[in-house]
């Protein structure tokens, strides 16, 4: 990531150099607002504000209201089905956490303070095409790399 990206205290928007491939990982390290609702991780084709219909390859939107974390992907302007099992959830209101988003061959594997939290297999086939990264929510970021 570079200095020139945008991070505001709950708010990052940054460019992923040369996009997504298998064996990258992005991190997100953040402590989470005392009275949260909710978490949001877009890695997309394009940052989000200009074209609000870019492909986005993984969308995970975490709800403390439903202690969910749902999975999602959107081609050609339609988001698909929502994926939402979990085995735990990992957040805590007013707690720091460290979430890894680990790009595979067929997935994306998410884990958060080291454990496996779940997967989400690709539904966009040109990984490379991912070149945006979006953090925002009820949370103070502190590292995004």
């Amino acid at each position: 990531m570079d200095d020139q990206d945008k991070k505001d205290n709950g708010q990052y928007i940054g460019e992923i150099k040369g996009g997504m491939r298998p064996s990258m990982k992005l991190v997100v390290m953040g402590i989470i607002d005392k009275k949260p609702k909710s978490i949001e991780v877009t890695v997309s084709c394009k940052p989000q504000e200009e074209d609000l219909e870019a492909d986005v390859g993984l969308q995970l939107k975490v709800s403390f209201t439903d202690k969910a974390v749902q999975r999602n992907a959107r081609l050609a302007g339609k988001w698909g089905p929502c994926e939402n099992t979990l085995s735990f959830f990992p957040f805590a209101p007013g707690e720091a956490f460290k979430m890894e988003i680990v790009c595979e061959h067929q997935q994306f594997r998410i884990l958060v303070d080291g454990q496996p939290l779940c997967g989400f297999t690709h539904r966009i086939s040109k990984l490379a095409s991912l070149t945006a990264l979006r953090v925002f929510g009820d949370l103070q970021l502190t590292k995004v790399a």
